[in-house]
């Protein structure tokens, strides 16, 4: 089974030093091997966003925090948009 390239926007690589240094490394990584091998795959849930972020997919880190992503199909490609905060 081929597994999922995953790039970072400059914002989400900005997201995941905060991410480590309030203790969510972990749990941010296995979201993100999980998203590797299927980003369809559920559990755990995700949510398909709308508004300014339709095309989007977000995924819990914790109560606060959400991995917010994008999926191409085509290229095989998921695009990490934001790891820090609620849809800001």
């Amino acid at each position: 089974m081929t597994s999922w390239k995953i790039v970072y926007t400059k914002q989400a690589q900005k997201d995941a030093k905060k991410l480590s240094s309030a203790g969510f490394k972990q749990k941010t990584e296995k979201l993100l091997e999980i998203l590797k091998v299927n980003p369809f795959k559920n559990p755990p849930e995700y949510e398909k966003l709308v508004g300014d972020l339709t095309r989007a997919y977000s995924r819990r880190i914790n109560i606060q925090h959400r991995l917010i992503y994008q999926v191409y199909l085509k290229e095989k490609t998921i695009k990490v948009i934001r790891m820090w905060t609620h849809y800001e």
